[in-house]
């Protein structure tokens, strides 16, 4: 079930910027791994791994093919999956890791404390299928009452919350608007997955067909009023400060007073209103469309938002379309993986306490920290060394990068879910309890100082994130495993995979959007003009690099949507390659697995992004996804290095080998 993401839009980013709304909150997550029994555990995996690699191959002529064909070959995407990669196998063992806690704390236990007593219930109550097909829709059945009893919006009400920047259900505007084929025929189907969820819902099927066609109405003027995705990365175009009172007339056909009593809000005087135009919009479509078309929409998005803990055919009928058609998964996955994904999503500290004391030790973190100082200094020494940046920038660029805080592996302090309401067999009102608590959470926090220790992903998260409001850069436990890091690995391969992560985080803080951020997070232009334009020129590069890349059979990448990750890959592998040089201190490791430090260094970044991906996945990702598929992310990095060329002995004009190259950091 998604977090309700409607206070985000319109109430959250009061007295801070707010930040692009993520790909994953309108379209649905990849469904996940394929099915892991007690019997065959998910097998572990190297660092680095010879088997995984193509050696028909020559490096310098496809290198991503050369790290990952053997792997390729191997990994065909599972039918309950859209893409499969290194990152998947991770995340599979850590699922798995995850199962085995809530199978032992979800058994009724008067020992179980808090914690156990709620996360197990939590899992329990959505594993229970009899009790949600017994159920049915009855715990749908308030939240449809009160969009029912919704008076006219003349006089405001408290649900048109849900009407915002997350107001669509396809995942991108241009699925709404554009007429190439990949976007006009999921529109086409569209209606009639929402008629048939409204059918399960108990409406009439002639009555259904018209209720979809009032749906895609509303979200298609909803989607001609949102910004572009590429537009929406620049802080700049999403950050707008106004008085309540700029707000009421920019959008006089909504009371948003009562809005913000309703919803719970704090007292406030000043909000940011990340794009004053939908705003605008929104009222424009409030004055124009009947209570009765307001109310087909709501209890759509109700039913689209509970499906995943509804009965099965509910359940299936979702999948058909967010799952085989969009992303083009053959089966959905076994519901422990379903069930252990929201237990994660929604208690996710609670659980995560649990996982940290089960797989993450003092040792890793002790490790990660030394080479998080590694690459810190290769960083600043990259930074110094600048030819095209002028000693006045290079000051505030060193003073950013010095202001950079660590948080490695779990939060300092645990998020207390103790108000919380976790019931037995109440597997949707659990759920929305939960969802409310997070909200509420949320709400608290407007005019209140920012918590830098807070952490945005959950403790068994495969992933990173630098945050540049906080200017500070987050590693759960769930990544700082192979294939990222391996204690028993050497430092060349660690370097080349968590090394170059890390390096990754780093440089999105002077990436094309970070760099926008002073030290303390605040938006500021601490650049010159001169500075400014060559870096602009440099970035331009890679964002023509990137656009030529195609998938699925000629579906171009956006380079300016994946711009800021292929920075980050380009200074990311740089500095890691780096800080490689100046932990060996010119020493010269033997060959290992027949390879030199470096070329493992450059073989170990090539594996983790190893994938297959369906063409449906491909088109959709190409669409909304920030970040390149892996062959990209591996083959236009390298090509941009003449330390990989060197490292492999690549002659002018191979394939590996990109004149001019590009570079940034």
């Amino acid at each position: 079930m998604r977090q309700s993401l409607s206070t985000v839009a319109a109430l959250l980013a009061l007295g801070a910027l707010g930040l692009p709304r993520p790909a994953a909150a309108q379209s649905p997550a990849p469904p996940a791994p394929a099915d892991v029994t007690d019997t065959n555990r998910p097998r572990a995996v190297p660092g680095f791994d010879p088997a995984a690699l193509d050696r028909s191959l020559k490096p310098c002529d496809d290198f991503y093919q050369f790290a990952c064909g053997g792997w390729l070959k191997n990994n065909p995407v599972p039918p309950d999956r859209a893409r499969w990669g290194r990152f998947d196998e991770l995340a599979e063992r850590n699922q798995a890791t995850l199962r085995d806690i809530l199978d032992k704390v979800s058994k009724p236990d008067a020992k179980r404390n808090a914690i156990d007593q709620r996360i197990g219930d939590y899992y329990a109550s959505c594993m229970d299928e009899a009790a949600i097909e017994t159920k049915g829709v009855a715990a749908l059945v308030p939240q449809l009452d009160r969009i029912g009893s919704l008076p006219d919006f003349k006089e405001a009400s408290v649900f048109i919350a849900g009407l915002g920047q997350d107001g669509l259900s396809l995942p991108d505007r241009d699925y709404y608007l554009k007429d190439e084929e990949r976007f006009a025929n999921i529109r086409k189907q569209y209606p009639g997955h929402v008629q048939k969820m409204l059918e399960l819902l108990g409406d009439a099927p002639d009555v259904a067909a018209g209720e979809a066609r009032t749906v895609l109405a509303i979200e298609t003027a909803l989607a001609r009023a949102e910004l572009e995705r590429v537009k929406m990365r620049d802080p700049a175009n999403i950050y707008h400060k106004m008085t309540r009172q700029e707000l009421a007339a920019l959008a006089p056909a909504f009371d948003w007073n009562a809005y913000f009593t309703a919803a719970g809000a704090p007292a406030f005087t000043a909000l940011n209103v990340n794009w004053p135009d939908f705003f605008k919009a929104m009222s424009e479509l409030v004055e124009k469309t009947s209570v009765d078309d307001w109310r087909t929409y709501l209890r759509w998005h109700a039913v689209h938002d509970a499906a995943p803990l509804l009965p099965a055919a509910f359940v299936n009928e979702n999948f058909a379309f967010y799952g085989k058609l969009l992303t083009g998964a053959k089966e959905l996955r076994p519901r422990w993986k379903r069930c252990v994904a929201l237990t994660d999503q929604q208690l996710g500290e609670a659980l995560g306490q649990r996982y940290v004391e089960a797989t993450f030790g003092p040792e890793g973190k002790e490790r990660t920290q030394k080479m998080v100082a590694a690459l810190e200094a290769a960083l600043k020494e990259d930074i110094e060394g600048l030819a095209w940046m002028s000693d006045a920038t290079k000051k505030q660029a060193l003073a950013k990068l010095a202001a950079i805080a660590n948080k490695l592996g779990y939060p300092e302090r645990w998020r207390d879910y103790s108000t919380v309401r976790i019931v037995r067999g109440d597997a949707l009102g659990n759920a929305e309890r939960a969802s409310e608590f997070e909200e509420a959470r949320q709400r608290a926090r407007i005019g209140k100082a920012v918590d830098p220790k807070e952490w945005g992903m959950t403790p068994p998260t495969v992933n990173a994130y630098y945050n540049p409001l906080q200017n500070n850069i987050n590693f759960p436990a769930g990544i700082l495993q192979p294939p990222f890091f391996e204690k028993t690995m050497d430092d060349a391969v660690n370097f080349g995979g968590i090394g170059a992560v890390i390096g990754h985080e780093l440089t999105h803080g002077f990436d094309d959007q970070g760099r926008k951020f002073g030290p303390n997070g605040n938006l500021s232009d601490w650049w010159t003009e001169e500075d400014a334009r060559e870096f602009e020129k440099r970035a331009s590069c890679i964002a023509d690099e990137y656009s030529s890349f195609t998938v699925a059979g000629g579906v171009h990448l956006n380079g300016r949507l994946t711009l800021g990750e292929n920075t980050a890959d380009n200074g990311g592998l740089r500095v890691a390659d780096m800080a490689l040089q100046a932990t060996l201190k010119e020493r010269t490791p033997p060959l290992k697995d027949g390879f030199t430090a470096e070329q493992r260094l450059f073989l170990a970044w090539g594996q983790i992004w190893c994938q297959n991906e369906t063409d449906e996945s491909a088109k959709l990702q190409a669409q909304t996804n920030p970040h390149a598929p892996g062959r990209y992310r591996v083959n236009g990095v390298v090509s941009n290095m003449p330390e990989f060329q060197k490292a492999f002995a690549c002659t002018p004009g191979s394939p590996m080998v990109r004149e001019p190259a590009c570079r940034v950091w």
